[in-house]
């Protein structure tokens, strides 16, 4: 996050970086992500170099995100993981995409 804040700073770009332009642009980049992956079967066919620049850039703002809201992201990721280990439980989801109301 230092490199980050830091890298934002010299810019004055922390003015732009309010959350709702940050969840814009999270949800532009995930798109761009996908865009990787169109019109193609074969994830081995999709360009490795772009699929590793836009994961990059919806990573980056998903941390200027949780930064703007005070949230500490390896945090809000683990209560997530609980929250979801509880949902699905092992016994019940192991090798299943079933949402939960269909285990």
């Amino acid at each position: 996050m230092q490199k980050l804040r830091a890298f934002t700073a010299e810019r004055d770009w922390q003015q732009f970086h309010t959350p709702e332009n940050l969840a814009k642009s999270i949800s532009i980049e995930a798109a761009e992500l996908l865009e990787c992956f169109q019109w193609s079967t074969d994830p081995a066919e999709a360009d490795h170099d772009a699929v590793r620049g836009e994961l990059a850039d919806v990573l980056t703002y998903c941390l200027y995100l949780a930064d703007a809201l005070g949230l500490d992201p390896d945090t809000i990721v683990e209560e997530k993981l609980q929250v979801t280990a509880e949902k699905y439980p092992v016994e019940k989801a192991k090798g299943r995409s079933a949402k939960y109301d269909r285990l």
